[in-house]
């Protein structure tokens, strides 16, 4: 019998929003794994920093609500193997309080920002006549309801069934589309949070009693990444120590 790898070596991959966090730990996983990477966000600075550790990785300084450097981008770098659409932004506040500003804001950067790396992305590989994976990042917050986070809830709504509508349409071209939607992940932005009450509380309320970490999402996008995944698209692929199935 032979035994499945994820056999992604020497394949491409462009993360977006990879300076930090998530992002930039997907850069590292996927650069242990093989694989050549270009590493995209708003600050220059902390890509190179980043990518001075890795052995294959170009660095691109964008920002996803610019169209236009988008179309450059593409243009620039033509198709990759694997699209990692990570970048977004949180905010939070009850909705009364959220202003025109702070939902485009929200807004552009999660749902359009990704439309338009995905929509590139695409592109670029129907020219090259390849098919290519995209995985969208999207969030159980997108799935189900929570307080305090519309706007970035319902722009992660938007990713998740936008990923269902592109995987219909872009599936004859041999591009596969899924989203990965993380519960509460640890993170250095967040971990001042989780020590206090309202995080603890939130902890108490996910089935496995932990915060999720950054490596417990490995598993999942390499399977989307890889030809492990060739007949999953569409999907949204939930990672959250079974929070969703929380009773109510």
């Amino acid at each position: 019998m032979t035994i499945p790898t994820f056999g992604i070596e020497g394949r491409t991959a462009l993360i977006t929003g990879a300076s930090s966090g998530l992002g930039e730990h997907f850069a590292q996983m996927l650069a242990a794994q093989g694989v050549r990477l270009i590493l995209t966000a708003r600050r220059g600075d902390l890509l190179d920093a980043l990518a001075a550790d890795l052995p294959d990785a170009r660095t691109i300084a964008l920002d996803v609500q610019d169209a236009s450097a988008i179309d450059r981008l593409w243009a620039e770098i033509g198709a990759v193997d694997i699209l990692v659409n990570n970048a977004g932004v949180a905010g939070g506040g009850p909705l009364l309080d959220q202003d025109a500003a702070e939902w485009d804001r929200i807004i552009d950067t999660n749902a359009r920002g990704a439309y338009l790396m995905a929509r590139g992305a695409a592109l670029a590989m129907v020219a090259a006549g390849r098919g290519g994976s995209i995985i969208n990042i999207a969030s159980i917050l997108g799935l189900r309801q929570g307080s305090q986070v519309g706007p970035y809830a319902i722009s992660k709504a938007a990713v998740a069934q936008m990923t269902k509508v592109m995987a219909l349409e872009w599936a004859r071209h041999g591009i596969r589309v899924n989203a990965l939607c993380p519960g509460y992940i640890s993170t250095p932005l967040n971990a001042a949070f989780w020590d206090m009450e309202a995080g603890k509380a939130m902890i108490n309320r996910i089935p496995q009693r932990r915060l999720g970490q950054p490596e417990d999402l490995d598993g999942a996008l390499l399977l989307l990444a890889s030809d492990l995944g060739a007949y999953i698209t569409g999907a949204e692929l939930v990672v959250d120590g079974g929070h969703m199935v929380t009773s109510l």
